[in-house]
């Protein structure tokens, strides 16, 4: 019997991992899975309800390490995941995205000769001061197996002299949840509960440190909020980090009555909103593809992004942190200059099967 051990760390992880982790269930008799919360993100609403809705199982680890600096929490990851490793000796760790988590567990697999699968490798943005970018490049560098989610993964792995034969294009497994959860998020009443109407609402997400950490950024960012909320009501669930800069600068009062600020919310809520909304703005990375796999217009408030594919066929457009030009974005779709949009190759609701056989012929 193989041992597979799987890291999910944050929320974005429980999303790739949840369809791996059904997939591996067809190989029950010849694979044990196992799965390794290291407590990366620790508030309950951006976990637990996670674990619950993707019926994930309760984590055979949970490294609970929190909060801290980005070096304190690698650190603690290390040293907890080094226990688990000599412990259990996997014959291989799986480690989807781009979190601390993900770079952490593969340093400690790497360093005891165990072997490394990333889930969404090859992904890159081209700004290293992006702590993710880190973590990705290293990671990929160190993994034995990368799996990679759209066509400019394939050539920035081959442009950094990674061997072909250990890259394999499987498409991308966030998609496999989406269309696992199809009916559930159809059966959502969370917009009604809301108040919202289909389509007449704008969904937004910030939670990066260059639009929220700093007090003049995220005032102007209120500001430009309360303006865009002139012309349609806003839903804003507001991340934990967000929502302590929010306090802390004395903003939350200073938000226009057509904005909604609500807790973090469950994934199929979540996916809910997003599916019935008008459009979507945000500086997420995994929304970028989920809003066009639903055909949804995005504007991403970044200056660059690790998913192209989503720009060059998806619907998102790339409007930078210049919230003058996100502006000219969103008057532009307002109007209906929006992107038709088209769903990348292979996000068909079957990488996790494709990433499983590939996993268990390689052990064997």
């Amino acid at each position: 019997m193989k041992k597979v051990l799987s890291v999910v760390g944050a929320r974005p992880n429980f999303i790739k991992i949840a369809p791996i982790h059904k997939a591996f269930k067809n190989y029950s008799q010849s694979i044990r899975h196992l799965v390794c919360h290291t407590g990366q993100h620790f508030d309950k609403k951006m976990s637990d309800v996670f674990f619950n809705e993707l019926e994930l199982p309760v984590p055979d680890f949970n490294l609970n390490v929190g909060s801290g600096s980005h070096a304190e929490q690698t650190a603690r990851i290390m040293t907890a995941f080094e226990k688990v490793l000599l412990e259990e000796r996997p014959d291989l760790i799986i480690v989807p995205g781009d979190v601390n988590s993900t770079m952490a567990c593969s340093l400690v697999a790497a360093k005891m000769g165990i072997k490394i699968a990333h889930v969404e490798s090859g992904l890159r943005s081209f700004d290293r001061s992006m702590p993710e970018e880190i973590n990705r490049i290293v990671t990929d560098t160190l993994s034995d197996l990368l799996f990679v989610s759209e066509p400019s993964g394939l050539k920035n792995l081959e442009n950094e002299g990674i061997a072909h034969e250990k890259v394999y294009f499987t498409g991308n497994v966030m998609i496999d949840s989406l269309v696992q959860y199809m009916p559930k998020i159809d059966q959502s009443e969370c917009c009604s509960k809301l108040g919202l109407n289909y389509g007449q609402y704008i969904l937004v997400t910030f939670h990066r440190p260059a639009n929220v950490d700093h007090l003049e950024g995220l005032t102007s960012l209120v500001k430009y909020m309360n303006e865009w909320s002139n012309y349609k009501k806003i839903i804003f669930p507001v991340h934990p980090r967000t929502m302590r800069q929010l306090t802390e600068f004395n903003l939350i009062g200073t938000f226009s009555k057509n904005i909604l600020l609500t807790e973090p919310i469950g994934y199929i809520d979540f996916l809910a909103l997003v599916k019935h909304s008008f459009m979507v703005i945000t500086d997420s990375g995994g929304i970028q593809e989920e809003t066009t796999f639903l055909s949804i217009p995005c504007i991403t408030v970044r200056d660059n992004t690790e998913r192209p594919v989503t720009v060059e066929i998806g619907t998102n457009f790339l409007a930078g942190t210049n919230l003058i030009d996100v502006t000219e974005n969103f008057h532009m779709i307002l109007s209906g200059k929006t992107k038709k949009g088209r769903i990348p190759e292979l996000w068909d609701g079957k990488a996790a099967e494709r990433i499983v056989n590939i996993i268990v012929t390689n052990l064997r």
